[in-house]
């Protein structure tokens, strides 16, 4: 737990988000209510690897994402898009690591990234990070980042377990993304392939192309947080309205190092249900 004297960091979070999680720090190392979205199997596993709960954070940022033309025939990055969408994203998960130290946590696990159109604009959205904090019950800041701020991962609470009964412990969550123009077909290229069985080139080589982008931005982003790898890869695409050939391609993971050189993996157990 941090001792009374650490001081919290106030970032740009709203009025109403300090004075939430300033009452579920507490005063004097005595900690108030938590609350959090983990499950019930979830939250004793991560209070068995000598983790405490201390409470749901947030970060979210509404942007307006600007305006790009592509080349109709021109397999190419859209660069404009794809700065925005990272942009927001880090942005909402900023402030989500703002709430965790505002509550003194040493990590957050379970961390989940939404984006949302908003109805009253076509060009608005919504980007949402939500995850719970945690802090070792010992005062270990040995979890923190090397920089010494908390942790981020996408993993859920059994996988959190797993993972440090192991001997590994997450550094950070990992993301790349890339916004990729598809190149029509020219009324030539349609004549040749109608009718036909034949791989379309053009549009492997694009997406091929795409989703590399986005894997080499996510592994670039471990190599600066030093770690050793990178678990729970999860590839994600969307248009999110844009033009029926303009695609994103999303990468998140988390990435983890090493606490010890002897990794034995808990045995799995027989259980049996007792349910209907």
């Amino acid at each position: 737990m941090p001792s009374s004297n650490e001081q919290p960091y106030h970032g740009d979070l709203p009025e109403h988000a300090r004075e939430r999680l300033q009452e579920m720090r507490g005063s004097d190392g005595q900690r108030k209510l938590f609350t959090s979205d983990l499950s019930v199997n979830e939250f004793l596993l991560v209070k068995e690897t000598g983790f405490e709960p201390a409470g749901l954070v947030v970060g979210s940022s509404i942007y307006h994402v600007g305006f790009q033309q592509a080349k109709w025939t021109k397999n190419e990055e859209m660069t404009v898009l794809t700065q925005a969408m990272y942009h927001a994203r880090e942005l909402a998960m900023t402030r989500m690591e703002e709430e965790a130290a505002e509550l003194g946590a040493d990590g957050v696990i379970g961390v989940r990234l939404r984006v949302k159109h908003l109805h009253w604009a076509s060009d608005l959205a919504e980007f949402v990070a939500i995850g719970t904090a945690v802090y070792h019950k010992d005062g270990n800041r040995a979890f923190r980042t090397h920089e010494g701020k908390p942790f981020t991962s996408d993993l859920s609470g059994q996988d959190f377990w797993t993972l440090l009964k192991s001997g590994y412990r997450p550094v950070g969550m990992v993301m790349g993304n890339c916004v990729y123009h598809v190149a029509h077909q020219t009324i030539g290229q349609w004549f040749r392939t109608a009718g036909q069985n034949t791989e379309m080139t053009n549009f492997t080589q694009a997406l091929y192309d795409a989703r590399e982008l986005a894997m080499e931005r996510m592994q670039a982003e471990a190599e600066h947080l030093k770690a050793e790898g990178i678990v729970g890869v999860d590839i994600q695409e969307g248009s999110y309205g844009w033009s029926s050939h303009v695609i994103e391609f999303f990468v998140v993971g988390t990435a983890i190092v090493a606490m010890r050189a002897d990794h034995h993996i808990p045995t799995p157990q027989l259980v049996l249900s007792v349910n209907d």
